[in-house]
Parts: structure tokens; C-alpha cells; sequence
């Protein structure tokens, strides 16, 4: 397409986010995450090898809605204070083709300092280069992109691909839907879930959308009932959403979703977030393992204690009724 009409993000942003690491091409944006670089050194693995078997070195993450989003979360990583809502037109956009083909170069670019550095293993490094997972998430609401369920049907398509996790904050449910209607569901859908109610919610997720709260709570309904894999992330910052007494709400909302899996982790303290918050709201991981088992307790044995992994601080619980393998093929 004449990439003259496609929308880009403004170059003062693309500015700041390179320097941050990010790569950048038109309104797409990726990141070899820190999870990547130290399994290509054999210095560990992202928590969604252990819970569930991806290839950390083999990740590719991503958005095609860079810096695009409904909320603007107190505790997020990425840098809000240069996000905005913005409506996206399919013909304002790059194809799913040309969207990852511009993507992987940056993504390559990124990269391309590795094979001269001594630690990185070499045979990782180009298994790397030919990616097996990808997880939409990374900065932006990714449901925005008028074009989700092509793009997730492309990357199915790919002769390497095992698995694609999809990453929304609920705001647009009928975007969910469409993904069903068009049998382009990721391999993996989560949900974030921040607070239990519509009073903590606002005040967390700061939305800059009508009906934010309603909206969510239409995805919080379809999870119950979407024919793919379900995860809520629940991210807990001390003192504002980790109170023992929200946790009949929070109770209620998962029966609500009954996803597969629940995933209750720590706020982390890193990125733009330590510009809005300290390493005190960060939980320690005895904090958010006894959190979540206190959740199971009161779930009342729908779900067990699946898992845990302490670097990231995150704890994950499995649906019982609703069963599921945990290990992707």
C-alpha cells in the first residue's frame, strides 16, 4: 500500500522510544525483551517457559497499536505519558504482511550487535532470528489495530509458529467478539485486571473512554465463554489493590470470567512507572504467593496452585472444572 497514508507515531516519541530500546515502524513497535537477552546467555527464562513452555529466546513481542491506548495505568512500564486513544481506520494502517516484515527488521536491528558479544550463544542467536512465539502486548492496546484478526491469522500461518498470546485491557470487547466470528483467536487470550471495581479501576487505570468500566466487564463475560486458552494477569501494587479485604470483589469477578489460568503477580519497578511510583509498592513474592493462595482458598477449590516463579514475582492458579493442559505442544 502507498505507506504515505499509513498513520506513524509522531517522530518526537519515535525518538524517545528508540532510546529506550524500542523499535519502531509506522504505528507498530518491538522489543527484545529482558527475558530474551539472558536466555540467549543461558542466564535464565521468562516465566511463560516455565508456566507454560514458549520459547523465551524464540519470543517475538510486539504491538501494532504502539502507543495507542485507552488507559493510562498508574503502574505501567511503558511510557503513558505519551499515549493517546486514537481511532484507527483499516486503511490507515499497514497490512499484516507488511506490519511484521517492517517489524522483524527492527526487531533484527536490535539484535544485530549480538553475534559480536561473547556470552550470547550463537545456535540461540539464530533460532532467535526465526521466531516460534509471538505475544501482542509491549506498549498499546493492541485490539485498536482494525486488523487483529487478520494479523493473528497470518501468524498462525507461519511455518514456525507454536503459539500467539493476546494481551488486552478489555476495553474492546467487540473486537473479542470479532476474533471468534472470524476463527482468529490467539492461542492464548489474557485479560488484565487491575482492580475489582469501578472505583479502583478509574483510579488506577486513569481511562480516557466512556463507559471504560462497562466495557471491561463485557470481556470479563466473553472470557467465561471464548473457545481459546483464558488468562487473567492480576498486577498487585502494595497499598492500592492488594488489600485483603478486596479479595471477595476480586473473588466474584473471577467466578464471573472463570479463565483458565490466573496469574496474580507484583507491580515491578521498572521504566516509566518509577517516574508514578517507588520499590515500596512492589509486593515481594511470599506476599503475592500467600495472596494467591488466599484467592484460591476463598475461589472455593475451583482452582489449585499451579505454579510460581520467584524472579518475576508471580504466582499462577488453574482452573479445576475448566481444565486445560498448561504445556503449549
Amino acid at each position: 500500500m502507498d505507506t504515505d497514508t499509513v498513520i506513524s507515531i509522531p517522530e518526537r516519541i519515535m525518538e524517545r522510544l528508540k532510546k529506550a530500546g524500542y523499535g519502531v515502524a509506522y504505528h507498530g513497535t518491538v522489543e527484545v525483551c529482558h527475558w530474551t537477552k539472558k536466555s540467549l546467555r543461558h542466564q535464565g527464562v521468562c516465566y511463560k517457559r516455565v508456566f507454560y513452555g514458549i520459547d523465551t529466546h524464540r519470543c517475538f513481542e510486539f504491538s501494532p497499536a504502539g502507543m495507542m491506548c485507552h488507559f493510562r495505568c498508574h503502574f505501567c512500564w511503558r511510557p503513558t505519558e505519551f499515549m493517546r486513544k486514537i481511532e484507527l481506520e483499516p486503511d490507515a494502517v499497514l497490512g499484516p504482511e507488511e506490519l511484521m516484515e517492517a517489524l522483524d527488521k527492527e526487531r533484527r536491528r536490535l539484535m544485530s550487535g549480538y553475534p559480536g558479544t561473547p556470552a550470547i550463544d550463537k545456535t540461540l542467536l539464530k533460532e532467535a532470528l526465526e521466531p516460534t512465539h509471538y505475544a501482542i502486548s509491549l506498549s498499546g492496546e493492541p485490539t485498536l489495530y482494525p486488523r487483529l484478526p487478520e494479523l493473528i491469522k497470518y501468524l498462525k500461518s507461519l511455518p514456525k509458529t507454536r503459539s500467539v498470546f493476546l494481551v488486552t485491557n478489555g476495553a474492546e470487547p467487540e473486537m473479542l467478539r470479532k476474533l471468534e466470528e472470524h476463527d482468529a483467536l490467539p492461542t492464548q487470550l489474557y485479560l488484565s485486571v487491575n482492580a475489582p471495581n469501578k472505583e479502583l479501576f478509574r483510579k488506577i487505570v486513569h481511562p480516557m473512554v466512556k463507559a471504560s468500566w462497562e466495557r471491561f466487564m463485557e470481556s470479563v463475560d466473553l472470557l467465561s465463554k471464548i473457545k481459546t486458552r483464558t488468562v487473567i494477569r492480576m498486577t498487585m501494587i502494595r497499598g492500592f489493590n492488594d488489600l485483603e479485604a478486596l479479595i471477595p470483589e476480586y473473588v466474584e469477578l473471577l467466578k464471573r470470567a472463570n479463565p483458565h489460568f490466573i496469574e496474580v503477580k507484583s507491580y515491578m519497578h521498572v521504566g516509566f512507572s518509577t517516574m508514578r511510583l517507588t520499590k515500596s509498592h512492589m509486593l515481594r513474592h511470599d506476599e503475592i504467593k500467600a495472596y494467591g493462595m488466599r484467592l484460591a482458598e476463598q475461589l472455593g477449590g475451583i482452582y489449585r496452585y499451579m505454579d510460581e516463579y520467584p524472579p518475576s514475582r508471580i504466582v499462577v492458579l488453574q482452573n479445576v472444572r475448566r481444565h486445560v493442559d498448561r504445556w503449549i505442544p
